[in-house]
């Protein structure tokens, strides 16, 4: 595919960056500047990159041609050179082409993950409290701030839920493939017999989003609150510091206990309704397109088995793209998410590509 003329309307594109962010009334405008300036930085990248792989491909040109030539031992060392450097052109075409790409205005959000334990009980639960744990440690590898929004423990110091909020630079756009069901094979610490136990628990990502996303209007709110039941010492079951918020035209309803304080949890509640209620109306909008990708990465619901974590074999499986590897306890003790979300950033990147080519 030919990427020229997209290339120059991206290089036109950047010149017209370069004049906005340089006027200083546009910082006026904090959510506007930030916007600028990363389309500015990512734009500047991929003419970086750009340019990097036209080099590349004049160098590998150069090694062919000294590859056929009479010089038996320069020949030799410029089939291997032109081997490394046709590996880093095709690493570098995937990057362009990713960048051409139309972008989700979703992707550059901060992100809030929701952990439920599904079958299997009390190791259900402490499957959810590992999930946790891995991307925690992943949010630390990628320079992210990760915060604890609401949480219900179980009995055995594992989750029955739990809801964490990310941020930083494109949350969204990596955490996004990890909707969906993940599935656990172990043996309990509490199995006695060395039996292999099946659980699940169920991920779901949400772009978090801003008052302006959607409209809430204060007649649509049923608001309750309730006494505490997590943890606390004395101050559990003393004050009303809980809350319940229904959102009567939808049914949802979102309950928070975290903080001890009923307005923060009351804030805490409405961010994560407006996240809930911005899902769905992206998935109405974008119905007809997810059908269109459901085949190849999965449609990202709530109900999607997408993985499975073997512990008895050290393996990690993602069934949508048919990854496997043998690093499972470096995944959860580290969070090495990295090869598996590049796996499907480049999976979605082959089926946006065969579209536009279509």
């Amino acid at each position: 595919m030919d990427y020229s003329s997209l290339i120059e309307k991206r290089r036109a594109r950047l010149a017209e960056l370069e004049a906005l962010i340089s006027d200083p009334e546009l910082f006026s405008d904090r959510a506007r500047a930030e916007e600028l300036m990363r389309e500015h930085r990512r734009t500047s990248e991929l003419m970086s990159d750009w340019e990097e792989l036209g080099s590349l491909r004049r160098r590998l040109e150069e090694n062919r041609r000294l590859a056929e030539g009479d010089d038996e031992e320069l020949a030799a060392l410029a089939r291997d050179e032109a081997a490394e450097l046709s590996a880093k052109i095709e690493q570098l075409e995937q990057r362009v082409q990713y960048s051409l790409l139309p972008r989700d205005a979703a992707e550059d959000r901060d992100a809030l993950i929701e952990i439920r334990a599904g079958t299997g009980g009390d190791e259900a639960s402490l499957f959810a409290a590992d999930l946790l744990g891995m991307y925690r440690r992943y949010a630390e590898q990628r320079g992210w701030h990760f915060e604890i929004l609401d949480a219900a423990p179980s009995d055995v110091g594992g989750f029955r839920e739990v809801t964490a909020r990310v941020s930083g630079d494109e949350v969204f756009r990596f955490l996004k493939y990890e909707s969906g069901v993940h599935r656990v094979q172990r043996v309990p610490e509490t199995e006695t017999q060395g039996r292999i136990h099946t659980s699940t628990a169920t991920v779901a990502v949400l772009p978090e989003a801003e008052e302006v996303d959607v409209e809430i209007r204060p007649e649509d709110l049923r608001i309750e609150t309730c006494r505490s039941g997590g943890a606390g010492g004395q101050h559990v079951n003393r004050t009303e510091s809980a809350v319940q918020i229904f959102h009567l035209p939808t049914g949802l309803m979102v309950r928070c206990e975290q903080e001890r304080s009923q307005i923060k949890n009351r804030e805490t509640g409405m961010r994560i309704l407006r996240a809930r209620l911005f899902e769905m109306k992206q998935k109405e909008a974008q119905q007809s397109y997810s059908e269109k990708r459901r085949a190849l990465i999965g449609s990202g619901g709530r109900e999607e088995k997408i993985r499975t974590y073997n512990f008895p074999q050290n393996r990690l499986t993602d069934h949508r793209i048919g990854y496997s590897a043998y690093n499972l306890d470096l995944v959860m003790s580290t969070g090495a998410l990295g090869e598996l979300i590049e796996g499907m950033q480049h999976a979605e990147m082959q089926e946006r590509m065969s579209e536009l080519e279509g």
